[in-house]
């Protein structure tokens, strides 16, 4: 899992604010290598939770309300005035607006997308696991950072430990109070809106938007006539193409062609036994991710691949499993907080096998396929993977 280049956090340096949005956010999912060991039921409860206690009382954090699911997020490198946020929120289609703070930040050593929120409102915008969960919202408001399932299972920052969150020159060591997703394509990390203040965070410079009725992209179009100067706005979790039987394209440039599959093979085994490295995309970082991988090897192809596996699940058309061919990617939905996203990927060679980077400790690899959890397998479009990485 890493960090696609068309998200639009801005970032934190210090306490101070770049004016220049960055485009390198997170999506929220989780990586595995293998069907997961407990039920399902046991690995939410492990993971949507909190790691010791508070002392905050249960009325500290508002009871769950009305579930609504952010489908636009706008962001500014400094606060949204009053009446934008306002005009927003009177808008037709719009059933529910929530104010945050947003940026880049550093969060045990990564770069992750991160929020300042006021957990009694804002837990009513995340998955029903992550939303349900009263110690998770109370330990966020106690100081606590919660991180994304796929952090945590992926990049090895534990449950309980201390970690250094904010910028790169000033950073504060905070407890890691649960692992959960929030379903928001941009955000692995999310800290009450006390601790972001104190953390030099900008205030209420980004918001969620719920428009259940109105397609993402009409309402986006829309709010750019009325957005503040520098402010962007984009999909939170954009829908993956499910195409029917028989409408994959065979040629005309609309999939890869032999040459093209060879290559991205060729690219993929020279990366085998690197280590896995969370966010990791060449050789800089040391090692490579899964959703970095695929970027690597495709890239030597001449396809530009988004960054995440959710969005990379998007540059092309999902296939069932049994009519996979060798250059397909293969998308699995693992992160138990929230069900249904796009959390590894994995390259495709044919026979049952595939080209893997695991998660951490591991290392780039052949592997055989499993099913449990997968969605199927990715034919790759190397226009509509275009379309995405701009």
């Amino acid at each position: 899992m890493g960090k696609p280049n068309r998200r639009i956090l801005p970032t934190i340096i210090g306490v101070s604010v770049l004016t220049t949005l960055a485009a390198n956010v997170a999506v929220l999912v989780a990586h595995d290598d293998g069907p997961p060991d407990r039920p399902r039921g046991e690995q939410r409860a492990r993971f949507v939770a909190a790691s010791g206690s508070t002392g905050l009382s249960p009325g500290a954090v508002a009871p769950l309300g009305r579930r609504l699911t952010p489908h636009v997020l706008v962001a500014a490198p400094s606060t949204l005035s009053p009446e934008f946020v306002q005009k927003i929120r009177g808008a037709k289609g719009v059933k529910g607006v929530e104010v945050v703070d947003a940026v880049q930040g550093m969060v045990a050593g990564k770069r992750v997308g991160l929020m300042g929120v006021d957990p009694s409102t804002f837990r009513n915008y995340t998955p029903k696991p992550t939303a349900k969960s009263d110690a998770l919202w109370r330990n966020v408001a106690s100081g606590d950072v919660a991180i994304s399932f796929t952090m945590g299972s992926d990049g090895g920052v534990k449950l309980g430990s201390q970690v250094p969150v904010g910028g790169k020159q000033h950073q504060s060591q905070l407890r890691v109070g649960a692992y959960a997703t929030m379903g928001i394509s941009d955000v692995d990390a999310v800290i009450s809106h006390t601790t972001a203040q104190a953390l030099g965070m900008p205030t209420g410079n980004a918001m969620l938007i719920s428009v259940p009725k109105t397609a993402p992209k009409t309402f986006i179009k829309k709010l750019r006539k009325v957005l503040p100067k520098h402010a962007k706005a984009v999909a939170v979790n954009p829908e993956i193409d499910f195409p029917r039987a028989g409408n994959v394209p065979a040629a005309g440039g609309q999939v890869m062609t032999a040459s093209q599959v060879r290559t991205v093979i060729k690219a993929a085994y020279t990366r085998l036994g690197w280590p896995y490295v969370w966010g990791g995309e060449s050789e800089a970082e040391g090692g490579y991710d899964c959703s970095g991988l695929m970027q690597y090897a495709f890239a030597r192809a001449g396809i530009r691949l988004p960054r995440v596996a959710a969005d990379q699940a998007r540059a092309g058309w999902v296939v069932p499993y049994s009519k996979a061919e060798p250059g397909d990617m293969l998308i699995w939905a693992n992160d138990p907080t929230a069900p249904g996203y796009i959390s590894h990927i994995a390259l495709y060679l044919g026979q049952g096998k595939m080209l893997a980077a695991p998660r951490t400790g591991t290392v780039v690899q052949v592997q055989n396929v499993y099913t449990r959890n997968m969605r199927g397998a990715v034919r790759v479009s190397p226009r509509m993977a275009a379309s995405l990485a701009r």
